[in-house]
């Protein structure tokens, strides 16, 4: 990675993603996207200010998942996705200082507040090498501490990913950060009572009038229950969002507050992944709003979406709060503009805006850069370090149309931690399979010595691990459903691979992704399948067996699934709808590590087999690439 203090006075060239951070903070705010929004121009509302308005502005981030740089450790590179973000908070640590200089230059305007939403500890090799390989509560202090320590946060949420790795580097995380770390729905298990502070109250100064106090009320997402059960079960259990939002906001507003903001580890509108497992949504910040009164905004996280801003009117009040999700990982600065005026002498918030700035016009803070160059360095060294050694190489080259040790690797590691998590319950006896898609052609894990880049590369993707139950039947329709990823063909070929995959379907009239081509495959025995391809969509499975046994259409079987699938990516049949057993959101591609570092080695003898294989009438297809 190169040393972000030399782009501190340089344009980088790579697409036009940033401008020069040495001059005015207006000029940053500018290309960032700042929209300067006139204040409330009402007149005066009683007391004694004469209706002068007076603006707070609070600055948020959420999901920021462990990004410090801007830079993807699996490719050893700088980030870039196809919308050209940029990720992390040494990117968001300049917006934040753009935003607090523009504020210091207006005449008695209050300094802004910084919150984040949670989520934080846990997404990137960088964290992870902080809570497995040499963890904090050894004495290191957490990279996202010190650099949330070093832009100056206010206030933070709990995120769900911060149990992942257990209470105590949780704990050690909290004492390390110089700003109180919020979840008022976070309870002792036996007593009810929070375990983490419900709220915090600031009070900021405005220059010739009585301080504005603000309430910050955080909230974290009730499914860490069911996700890090193994972690927080016995020990502390999760309100809901609004449930618990009834008690506290009046609380907050009974302390002092004159403004009450919510930061809630809650997705904007009403869903839950984890469907009737809990009485209480996932997904509900919206919904908070409009039954709680009291609160003046939300900042929302959980669903790394952008949304800039959203106005829900509170049914009880009739009074409108905003609500803004800043996307994720520090792609974007949320900005919240909340004006108040005197009203019987008490601060009343009369006009609310939001918005947010792309971090992917600014350079680095160069001092945020330097307080982590260590430990960027040495987590870039350990990602591209031996973890273990594969006894022949595998490659996924042609994974889309032939059975491959890669994939079968992938479900190999899928279904072993589904069927280790489901030991001692009542479906430890079905058998397991596992789904996995050739995400990444160009991927390869070497004869040899293997690193966590040869690893990581299998799994391009940040997807969780679930697992459902679904019958033959089902298991059939949806190889079927996966089948349309191939053209229909008359005989066996040969071919060249563009002649028969990809084939173009109603809502992939440019051709089905190979994201969307789902091998199945067993754990303990094999799934074995033929696909058809000269014959029509939908009736190209045939010899469906379990174990050499034919798959029978009411037989049970617990699915390995990505999240992405599980909640509709592909629409893919049943997936959606089938019952969860098992859902720690823990990573695949980390499991994958995982599997590597603890054993230490990849032999592909202990899990591939060739279970399937594509036919045309009943002939081998024959594909030369």
């Amino acid at each position: 990675m190169t040393d972000s203090r030399s782009e501190d006075q340089a344009v980088d060239r790579s697409m036009g993603r940033r401008t020069v951070i040495g001059g005015a903070a207006a000029t940053a705010l500018a290309a960032a996207g700042f929209q300067a929004v006139p204040a409330y121009a009402g007149g005066s509302q009683g007391g004694g200010s004469n209706g002068r308005t007076v603006r707070l502005s609070v600055m948020g981030t959420t999901d920021l998942h462990g990004n410090v740089f801007n830079w993807d450790y699996f490719k050893n590179t700088e980030y870039d996705d196809t919308a050209h973000n940029d990720i992390g908070l040494a990117k968001v640590s300049t917006l934040v200082k753009a935003v607090r200089a523009r504020i210091a230059k207006e005449r008695r305007t209050p300094a802004p507040l910084m919150l984040d939403a949670g989520d934080t500890i846990q997404g990137t090799p960088l964290a992870y090498y902080f809570a497995k390989i040499e963890p904090i509560t050894g004495g290191h202090v957490h990279p996202m501490a010190a650099a949330m320590n070093e832009i100056g946060y206010d206030a933070a949420a709990l995120g769900n990913h911060e149990f992942n790795y257990g209470l105590d580097i949780l704990r050690k995380f909290q004492r390390q950060l110089r700003f109180p770390l919020l979840g008022a729905n976070a309870q002792d298990w036996t007593t009810g009572l929070p375990v983490f502070p419900p709220y915090v109250l600031k009070r900021v100064h405005v220059p010739g009038e009585k301080p504005i106090t603000v309430g910050i009320l955080g909230l974290t997402n009730p499914g860490i229950a069911i996700w890090d059960k193994a972690n927080v079960e016995n020990k502390v259990k999760f309100g809901g969002i609004v449930e618990l939002a009834k008690i506290w906001v009046p609380r907050v507003r009974k302390a002092g507050a004159d403004v009450v903001i919510v930061s809630a580890h809650s997705g904007m509108d009403l869903s839950s992944s984890y469907g009737d497992a809990l009485p209480v949504p996932e997904n509900a910040s919206a919904l908070m709003a409009e039954e709680v009164p009291g609160i003046d905004a939300v900042l929302v996280g959980h669903a790394h979406l952008e949304i800039p801003q959203r106005l829900v009117t509170n049914k009880a009040t009739g009074e409108s709060v905003v609500l803004v999700e800043p996307l994720k990982w520090g792609m974007r600065l949320a900005l919240i503009d909340l004006d108040l005026q005197k009203v019987s002498g008490q601060w009343k918030v009369v006009g609310r805006h939001s918005q947010v700035l792309n971090a992917n016009t600014v350079a680095a803070d160069p001092q945020v850069t330097k307080l982590l160059q260590k430990d960027h360095d040495k987590v870039v060294e350990y990602v591209n370090s031996k973890i273990g050694t594969c006894t022949e190489a595998m490659s996924a080259a042609t994974a889309p149309w032939e059975d491959t040790a890669a994939l079968d690797f992938v479900n190999f590691v899928q279904a072993d931690a589904v069927s280790k998590a489901l030991a001692g319950t009542p479906e430890a006896a079905l058998p397991v399979l596992a789904i996995a898609a050739p995400f990444n052609r160009a991927a390869a894990i070497p004869a040899g010595d293997v690193s966590v880049r040869d690893v990581a590369g299998l799994y391009i993707f940040d997807n969780t691990l679930l697992a459902v139950t679904m019958t033959g039947a089902q298991v059939k329709d949806y190889l079927e459903f996966s089948a349309q990823y191939f053209k229909q063909v008359s005989g066996p070929g040969p071919f060249t691979p563009d002649q028969v995959t990809n084939a173009p379907t109603p809502t992939a009239p440019g051709g089905t992704p190979d994201y969307n081509y789902d091998i199945l495959g067993g754990l303990a025995k094999p799934l074995a399948y033929k696909i058809d391809i000269a014959k029509a969509v939908g009736a190209r499975i045939s010899d469906l067996t379990y174990g050499g046994e034919a798959v029978t259409a009411d037989q049970q079987f617990v699915v390995a699934v990505n999240n992405y699938r599980q909640s509709g990516g592909g629409n893919f049949p049943h997936v959606k709808t089938a019952p969860v057993l098992y859902n720690r959101q823990v990573e695949i591609r980390q499991l994958m590590i995982d599997y590597v570092t603890t054993t230490g080695e990849v032999n592909p003898n202990t899990f591939h087999t060739t279970d399937w294989s594509l036919t045309a009438n009943g002939a081998p297809v024959v594909i030369t690439p």
